[in-house]
């Protein structure tokens, strides 16, 4: 009788992921772990794998203590408007240089390469002197504006790469048979691009989510802070509230999860779709 063989290399294999998996989860594991230690107990058993005692009593206090509530509608408006209004810029950019040709798109590609190059400890100082020249300091639209204009040459390239992916017949067919381009666009485009929309969306609503340098320096009321910025109230002169915080931090993560729970149907064919050239 043969023997099968030892398949050793997927053992390492299902090794290797079950490793990258823990040590992509133990940090949320710790951060909900510190949430529900009693204040008491952090100290005194901060390295145990789960306290002796059990307490809910920092997410309450979180809640209805503190304005964590205020911050977190903050984050959800910036969020939410940042993700739209890059989208929607960058699917236009994106067909636009996906489909045509025109003078100065190469420096124009060019110049929204070299915006991303810059560190954003250089570029911050004149980002608050302009937004102040506008009087949009402390203002959750002027924050809007500046997540969205950093965010575009990224999201405009990936939706670039998903526009490229998509066979020019298709649109030529339909154009062929009397629809215009705006409605072979509408009709044909865009159902094609669903999965490269929810790629971008998830991508840019994340990094405003939990974007801080510009948040912490063009806010400066309570009333505007987003959730990142209003961590630091958790942080006193002479002591740290990690309960408070870790909660806070563990219902910030709720968003961002329900956010891809609802697009994650989409967002593995988006990944690798807009990676390769048809």
């Amino acid at each position: 009788m043969q023997k099968t063989a030892f398949p050793i290399g997927a053992v390492l294999r299902y090794f290797a992921i079950a490793l990258y998996v823990l040590f992509a989860l133990f940090p949320i594991y710790w951060l909900v772990k510190i949430a529900v230690t009693p204040d008491r107990l952090i100290y005194t058993e901060g390295t145990q794998i789960w306290p002796s005692n059990f307490t809910l009593d920092n997410f309450v206090s979180v809640l209805f203590l503190t304005d964590f509530l205020v911050y977190f509608k903050n984050s959800m408006i910036v969020s939410l408007g940042t993700a739209f209004f890059t989208t929607l810029v960058a699917t236009a950019a994106g067909y636009a240089f996906s489909r045509f040709h025109f003078r100065g798109k190469t420096i124009i590609i060019a110049l929204m390469l070299i915006t991303q190059m810059f560190p954003l400890l250089m570029i911050i100082a004149p980002i608050y002197k302009i937004m102040a020249g506008l009087r949009l300091l402390d203002s959750l639209t002027g924050l809007i504006i500046v997540y969205t204009a950093f965010n575009v040459p990224f999201a405009t390239f990936l939706m670039q790469g998903f526009f490229d992916g998509i066979p020019k017949d298709l649109e030529e067919a339909a154009m062929i048979d009397g629809c215009t381009r705006f409605e072979a666009l509408r009709k044909v485009i865009f159902p094609l691009t669903l999965p490269g929309l929810a790629a971008t969306l998830g991508f840019i609503f994340t990094a405003a989510w939990s974007e801080l340098l510009f948040a912490l320096m063009l806010i400066n009321s309570d009333a505007k802070m987003t959730f990142p910025v209003g961590l630091k109230t958790f942080v006193s002169k002479f002591a740290v509230d990690w309960g408070q915080m870790m909660a806070a931090g563990t219902l910030a993560l709720i968003p961002s999860c329900l956010f891809f729970i609802l697009i994650q149907r989409f967002l593995v064919k988006g990944l690798t779709a807009g990676a390769v050239k048809g």
